[in-house]
């Protein structure tokens, strides 16, 4: 499974660097793969600083970085519970990072594709009436990169992500674009693994279908761009639900040969 490669300018989480970056990265991880379960008492500062070679201040700073992510609750005289995941936010790029790290990254990246099977064509739909000049150009801009990207992956990941950052910018309206700037490190990671399972001809494929989007809102349609969105995301499970599928049976196959 592909790790994810957070963007410092959209990430939600702490910067991760360093040895407080370190420990935070760490305890962290640990809490997402379940050795400290919700609900639970974490170690108590002492442990914490013994069992991982920190100071008491990183301990105190690593944990006030996870209360923020949503991940602990602190407490005075009672110490730090671990959260319900129902109040993780998921939304965190570390977070999703350390999912994906330990192979659970495949439910929240499924949740993803139908959140924005909602989302998306409703934007597009909605920039069809409010995009301008500059709306457009930077739509047809990213577009442009994804033709110049096609045979680099990475590429055309991060040009895909930017043609639906510009349709949920082209809508005016700051909380669904802000959305899209919470959720691009989602989609960078779907569009990369969906290209696992893309050939020359769905990655051709995509491109127009893309470019269909546009020209409706270019023109004006909003049902034929929320139409040509829809076409979109749904090709896009579909890869991606291969591509995990195939992701899969690889696993499978290198366990039994294991």
């Amino acid at each position: 499974m592909n790790e994810l490669s957070l963007d410092p300018d959209r990430s939600t989480g702490y910067a991760m660097r360093g040895l407080q970056g370190a420990l935070i990265d760490a305890i962290g991880r640990e809490i997402v793969r379940g050795r400290y379960l919700p609900g639970d008492l974490m170690p108590k500062e002492a442990e914490l600083t013994e069992q991982y070679h920190a100071s008491r201040t990183s301990v105190r700073e690593a944990m006030r970085v996870l209360a923020a992510k949503g991940l602990v609750d602190i407490r005075q005289k009672i110490g730090t519970r671990v959260r319900s995941q129902d109040l993780w936010n998921v939304f965190d790029t570390d977070i999703l990072r350390w999912h994906s790290e330990i192979g659970l990254g495949e439910s929240v990246m499924r949740d993803l594709v139908e959140v924005r099977q909602i989302m998306e064509p409703a934007a597009a739909r909605l920039a069809t009436g409010r995009a301008g000049i500059p709306d457009l150009k930077r739509i047809d801009d990213a577009l442009a990169a994804m033709h110049a990207a096609e045979g680099d992956a990475d590429a055309y990941a991060h040009a895909d992500v930017s043609f639906h950052l510009a349709i949920y910018a082209a809508t005016h309206n700051v909380l669904l674009r802000q959305f899209g700037n919470v959720v691009a490190d989602f989609m960078y990671l779907t569009f990369t693994i969906q290209q696992q399972a893309a050939d020359q001809e769905l990655i051709l494929e995509d491109v127009e279908n893309h470019a269909a989007v546009y020209r409706a809102i270019d023109r004006g349609n909003g049902e034929a761009a929320a139409e040509a969105m829809l076409t979109v995301v749904l090709d896009g499970k579909s890869s991606l639900v291969q591509a995990l599928s195939e992701e899969s049976d690889r696993r499978r196959a290198q366990g039994t040969a294991g």
